[in-house]
């Protein structure tokens, strides 16, 4: 995950969020299906399609038991529609940036949340072989190409009316949908589980890095900061990103350098729902019980992220590729149908 930064405090807070990743590739391997979609509920996966498996299946208890059995059977058509787009896609792009054969990846990422305010806030953004290929600004109504290649796609897709298309599921369809998957697991997304809280501390050629690990917390709403004789130290301080764990749960985790002579002044603060108060947490040279679990949670989650995010991964690596290789646009053909039906649910 890309490591986060403080929230932004003008931005009303997250409810509910429901964001869909996809993945097309070229050349599939082992492990890596020719397309793969995965469902996310407040950050939790909850439905995968790929094509090995060929169906969309359930990854939680709620969604296998609240949706009906039509609900898989459609989704799984959109999907086997999509993974045929998607593939077609990738040729057109290939030939498009005068590209040979060889791994390309395409990627989109779009989803919908529910503010505290009763807003709702929708995105979209469409990748080819790690760098932005084409975005929708929801606001204006309109895509934003990142170059010449993606223009095309631009004007294609809104001569035919695909700005409309993408609003009406950003505004209403997919927060539709997202309050309906809360009905399904009210009970399992109400809950709060407070983070287990580990502080560690390494030193090496006269710096101590300090890392404060919160795991096992549930919403994934949290906020991990150093602090040193009061004063909160955001600048200087590195988050990790918020990442699942494989029980459902989250880790986190925020890290500082600081003179070891100082060690004593810093304080590591946690705030979540399921604590009554946040907590402050001191580096003890004799914590260290906990660190088999901590590392082992956040084995874990890199395993999970490896897995979830292949694409993304696959996606990112592409780009020095693509730079040896070339990346001129090409005149000539159009990328064809949206790769992505967002019209409906999925």
């Amino acid at each position: 995950m890309i490591p986060s930064t403080p929230p932004n405090l003008c931005v009303p807070p997250v409810l509910h969020s429901l964001h869909y990743l996809d993945v097309g590739v070229s050349e599939p391997s082992p492990g890596i299906p020719q397309y793969m979609s995965l469902g996310y509920l407040d950050g939790i996966p909850f439905a995968r399609y790929d094509s090995e498996r060929g169906r969309v299946e359930p990854l939680t208890q709620w969604i296998k038991d609240g949706a009906e059995p039509e609900y898989w059977e459609g989704q799984t058509q959109i999907n086997v529609e999509n993974q045929h787009v998607a593939a077609r896609n990738l040729e057109i792009l290939r030939e498009r940036y005068n590209q040979s054969g060889g791994l390309h990846t395409r990627l989109w990422v779009y989803g919908c949340e529910l503010l505290s305010d009763g807003s709702v806030r929708g995105s979209y953004r469409d990748g080819y072989d790690g760098r932005d290929f084409i975005s929708f600004d929801l606001e204006s109504g309109r895509f934003v190409p990142a170059d010449s290649g993606a223009e095309i796609t631009r004007r294609r897709w809104e001569h035919e009316g695909e700005a409309e298309r993408r609003t009406n599921y950003l505004k209403h369809i997919c927060p539709e949908w997202l309050q309906k998957y809360v009905r399904y697991g009210q009970k399992e997304l109400e809950r709060k589980e407070p983070p287990d809280v580990h502080v560690s501390g390494r030193e090496e050629h006269g710096t101590l890095t300090l890392s404060c690990h919160a795991y096992g917390f549930y919403p994934n709403t949290i906020a991990v900061s150093w602090m040193k004789g009061g004063e909160t130290l955001d600048q200087e301080t590195e988050w990790g990103g918020v990442v699942p764990n494989s029980d459902g749960t989250f880790h986190t985790w925020a890290r500082i350098e600081a003179l070891p002579e100082e060690r004593e002044q810093y304080r590591c603060r946690v705030e979540h729902p399921g604590m009554l108060e946040p907590g402050i947490f001191a580096w003890e040279r004799t914590s260290g019980g906990n660190l088999p679990v901590v590392v082992a949670v956040s084995v874990i989650a890199a395993i999970l992220i490896l897995i979830v995010l292949i694409g993304f991964g696959v996606w990112k690596l592409q780009s020095g590729r693509r730079d040896r290789n070339g990346y001129n646009p090409a005149a000539g053909k159009d990328v064809g149908a949206n790769g992505l039906s967002t019209g409906v649910a999925a």
